[in-house]
């Protein structure tokens, strides 16, 4: 990224053609197999019931229970985290913390807890799933530390009865259906239809957006069934409320894609999908650009570019090389249960985003800033990475950040750091900004790459009550995104 002024695309008005009106909701459960960055409830091949936190606790060592199946209910909702092949985390929706075997535990009939996210080294909390021979469309779920399975405990049909890890069998008890919160692979009634091979309405996303009428003061939801869209989307500033669902079992089977790079589009011109318009929404797909850097040379190519306010993402996808996503003109955003991936700078922005429950990985060897905020001095808040996980292709090379402006705001708050943070200066200058004089903060983040040291500025628990996702995004209009 370059410390140059942001360049803008044109907006774009189009033609308008009715969208129907669709009231706002996000997707219901779709029975699936679980895949890398899908968001879950489980339910007992037993009881039916769903795997739950006791009283929707964000604490550390609650334990497990089965509860009546609610899809809304974010502590029933699991993001299914791949740290390596054919191994996952289970992340609640509601504490971000992780299904967690205690201490290792290799005694069947443990009750099962949730704990705080660890890296790819913490082996209880990493699971692998295979399809039951016996029942078609369940898994058994495993533990990498112990060997025993997922279970509802004696069978038990009844709500609250513990979770727990016993000898894995391929009977009722242990066998769960993952059933998808946000990938419906439905289109919901009244929404407008994208699909490549002339089955819905538009062929293409962006005469989807056209169609939606300027000034529309009710929500458009845009459903885009699975596939690759190579596209560059713009939607203009006088378009908003508008909502972009993909139609797959996961965000990776629904992809929006181009190549362009800054040197040949501008630095926002670059962006395969381009955001003007306030209160957009996304889910259950990929923002991507594959321009290849290392192959064509340096230049920024971003995924996506949000400069609408109060614009919220779940369960999305967003990747690229160096400046994957832009957060700007004092934009909010709220992004939640999703994996963002880049080489440089790669979160960055003058804008105010919470990104909570996300995984957030530097893919290049030699490691990277993940963050280049230029937040106004006058502006308080900036980034909040939020009870998130962050990973690295490599050990002690990634940097949490450096300043694009001097007053520059990133907070990582109950995150789980792994050995890819250069634990000794995980802050660096940019040009002639200074790392000592912006406002980067760490607060009880766990993991290899969490140690504290003179170059890591901790806040207390005083001032961390002022650093909260709520806080984030308030602004003057009391914005909640989150709940």
């Amino acid at each position: 990224m370059s410390v140059h002024p942001r360049r803008s695309l044109v907006a774009l008005v189009a033609a308008a053609v009715p969208v129907a009106v669709l009231a706002v909701a996000w997707p219901s459960e779709a029975a699936t197999t679980p895949v890398s960055g899908g968001v879950y409830t489980l339910a007992s091949g037993a009881s039916g019931k769903c795997v739950e936190v006791a009283g929707a606790s964000t604490a550390g060592s609650a334990l497990l229970v089965q509860l009546a199946c609610d899809s809304a209910a974010t502590d029933q909702q699991w993001t299914a985290r791949q740290l390596s092949s054919g191994r996952f985390q289970l992340v609640n929706g509601n504490s971000a913390k992780c299904i967690d075997v205690p201490s290792s535990s290799t005694t069947s009939g443990t009750r099962l807890q949730q704990y705080s996210c660890g890296d790819s080294t913490k082996n209880n909390q990493l699971w692998t799933f295979a399809a039951s021979t016996a029942t078609t469309g369940k898994y058994l779920v495993k533990s990498v530390a112990s060997g025993l399975c997922i279970s509802d405990r004696d069978g038990s049909t009844a709500g609250n009865n513990p979770i727990v890890e016993e000898t894995c069998s391929d009977i009722a008890r242990m066998q769960w259906s993952f059933n998808s919160v946000t990938g419906s692979t439905t289109a919901p009634s009244g929404s407008a239809v994208v699909a490549k091979d002339g089955s819905g309405q538009y062929s293409t996303i962006q005469a989807a957006v056209d169609a939606v009428p300027a000034g529309n003061t009710t929500r458009r939801v845009i459903t885009i069934k699975a596939g690759t869209y190579r596209e560059s989307v713009v939607i203009p500033a006088n378009k908003p409320y508008i909502t972009f669902q993909g139609l797959g079992s996961g965000p990776s089977n629904t992809v929006i894609v181009n190549d362009k790079p800054a040197s040949t589009a501008g630095t926002t011109g670059s962006a395969t999908v381009y955001v003007q318009s306030r209160d957009f929404q996304a889910t259950n797909l990929t923002f991507s650009n594959d321009y290849d850097e290392a192959a064509n040379g340096s230049s920024q190519a971003l995924a996506l570019a949000l400069y609408g306010d109060r614009a919220v993402l779940k369960n999305v996808r967003v990747t690229a090389d160096q400046d994957t996503l832009l957060i700007y003109n004092s934009a909010r955003a709220y992004v939640a249960n999703s994996y963002i991936e880049g080489t440089v700078d790669f979160i960055y922005g003058n804008g105010q985003a919470v990104f909570n429950a996300c995984s957030i990985y530097e893919k290049r060897s030699t490691g990277g800033p993940l963050t280049a905020a230029n937040t106004p001095s006058t502006q308080t808040y900036g980034f909040l990475v939020y009870r998130s996980t962050i990973t690295g292709a490599t050990n002690n090379t990634t940097q949490l950040g450096r300043p694009w402006g001097a007053a520059a705001q990133v907070t990582y708050r109950e995150s789980s750091l792994s050995a890819t943070i250069a634990t000794a200066q995980p802050w660096i200058d940019m040009s002639s900004n200074s790392w000592k004089n912006a406002r980067f903060y760490e607060y009880r983040n766990t993991g290899a790459g969490a140690t504290v040291n003179g170059n890591r500025r901790q806040l207390s628990d005083a001032e961390a009550a002022n650093y909260t996702p709520q806080k984030y995004l308030a602004g003057s209009d009391g914005w909640n995104p989150i709940g």
